[in-house]
């Protein structure tokens, strides 16, 4: 492409995604094709000659299309929220023209130092403690995701427990790792990579809150510690995937601090809500964490991916991360003057996040990002309000942010046809998880283009599917 058949062709495609984003509710929002349907419809081989960037679009809207489950869409409720808004959308595409690879501040200053004070608007904008800033000892970058940050600050917490030489003999296989009974899989995950072995990840039990019993956790470390293994990482969930339960950071961080093990807070979803002065109770004893992370990408405006991750001292990290091959070697680096935030990640390469968080950090404002998680919480309340007015109805677990995690009173069976009727009419999307072992559904709020009347419709919707199934309807 020339500049000026890109500047055609991407006009077009601006105005469809403007197009889409105006009327996606209209689409069924859970995708309906049946496994194997949209490759069915792709040729066998590429083309040999490039075709008319029409062409493409046609495909784009004929087979592409059927195959799209609409996280967009003010009907999804499924998960968590997707963020994406117009400025974000827009940051990812000058991001895309720029073709940054910010792997060295020497590869595009802006990229290193726009994120780093990005990161420190952050911590200044959702009240987190100042030794996460990089003024100081500690500092921010960003991941893609917040299983990435669990796996970064596991490493970390591997290279400081054992003085830098975790991979020598006899020292491997005696670490251990701990996390709630209610802690995302990444946790688990991040312990098999890191070469610990699963088995020695400690799940630990949970209280009637589903909370991480402190108790619990302080008796699981003495007894690794006594056992001669060496304890070494702990991850404290504020606003769990399955119902939003939150660890008291303070407690855990208190059993940390006296035995001496790294505490990693993950508040993927619950922490963009900090930026509202009246949920940052839920970091209260954040100052006892080495390391804490939370997704822009799903409740502040910001499209996947970009996960904020802060450390309290980012000379551990380096020191786990950095390897430093010739090729990469220059001024800026050897000066130690500059971040190079490659040795703060998995991966050598990495794109220009920073600058679609900046378009919305600044479209937005502070009151703006207020007003779109204040807005999300008034509508979980209110849909909480519905289900406890309703005696077909209970709720799985109190409502604290934007999740309602509800049943109908009837078994497991009877709200698993429940939920499928809802998701196969293609007006909502919900899905479930198990609370003290029995279904729940959730109905996570905090779309982009999500109002009041929407959550109202979806609420019709649940009690008509309900008198459906009981009518013996089922599904359909």
């Amino acid at each position: 492409m020339t500049p000026e058949e890109f500047r055609e062709a991407a006009h077009t495609a601006v105005d469809w995604v403007a197009d889409y984003l105006a009327t996606v509710e209209q689409y069924p929002v859970l995708s309906q094709v049946t496994p194997g349907e949209i490759r069915a419809r792709l040729p066998e081989a590429p083309p040999i000659k490039g075709e008319p960037f029409e062409d493409i679009l046609r495909d784009l809207n004929e087979i592409v299309m059927p195959g799209i489950t609409h996280w967009q869409s003010p009907n999804f409720y499924s998960f968590f929220p997707a963020n994406a808004s117009g400025p974000a959308i827009i940051g990812d595409l000058v991001s895309a023209g720029l073709g940054v690879q910010g792997m060295l501040w020497a590869t595009s200053p802006a990229a290193t130092e726009l994120e780093t004070h990005v990161l420190d608007w952050l911590v200044d904008l959702l009240a987190l403690p100042t030794s996460f800033k990089s003024s100081g000892r500690g500092g921010g970058v960003i991941q893609d995701t917040a299983s990435s940050a669990s796996l970064v600050a596991l490493v970390a917490a591997r290279e400081s427990a054992t003085g830098f030489v975790t991979n020598e003999d006899g020292v491997q296989g005696r670490m251990t790792a701990y996390a709630s009974t209610e802690a995302h899989s990444s946790v688990e995950k991040a312990v098999g990579i890191a070469g610990m072995g699963r088995n020695n990840l400690r799940h630990v039990a949970t209280d009637e809150a589903l909370t991480m019993s402190a108790e619990a956790l302080d008796r699981a470390i003495t007894e690794d510690r006594e056992a001669g293994r060496v304890p070494c990482f702990v991850a404290a969930t504020v606003g769990t995937t399955s119902s939003t339960a939150f660890d008291s950071v303070r407690a855990v961080g208190e059993v940390c601090e006296r035995h001496g093990v790294w505490l990693h807070v993950d508040a993927a979803l619950a922490g963009s809500a900090a930026v509202c002065p009246e949920f940052r109770w839920m970091h209260d004893g954040l100052e006892y964490a080495s390391s804490y992370c939370f997704n822009p990408h799903k409740w502040l405006l910001t499209n996947f991916d970009c996960d904020c991750f802060f450390v309290a001292d980012r000379e551990t990290l380096l020191r786990s991360l950095t390897i430093v091959p010739e090729y990469l070697r220059n001024a800026a680096s050897d000066s130690g003057d500059v971040i190079d935030y490659r040795d703060w990640q998995v991966p050598l390469g990495r794109r220009f996040r920073a600058l679609k968080l900046w378009f919305v950090l600044r479209s937005y404002g502070v009151e703006g990002l207020q007003a779109h998680i204040r807005k999300g919480v008034g509508l979980a309340q209110e849909f909480t309000r519905w289900v406890e007015a309703d005696d077909r109805f209970e709720l799985a677990a109190p409502t604290t942010l934007n999740l309602v995690c509800f049943r109908h009173v009837g078994d497991d069976a009877f709200n698993v046809s429940l939920l499928n009727a809802i998701n196969a009419s293609g007006r909502a999307y919900l899905n479930q998880t198990k609370i003290n072992d029995r279904v729940a559904l959730r109905m996570a709020i905090g779309g982009t283009y999500t109002e009041r009347h929407h959550v109202e419709e979806t609420w019709d919707l649940i009690r008509e599917r309900v008198a459906a199934i009981a009518q013996g309807k089922g599904e359909g």
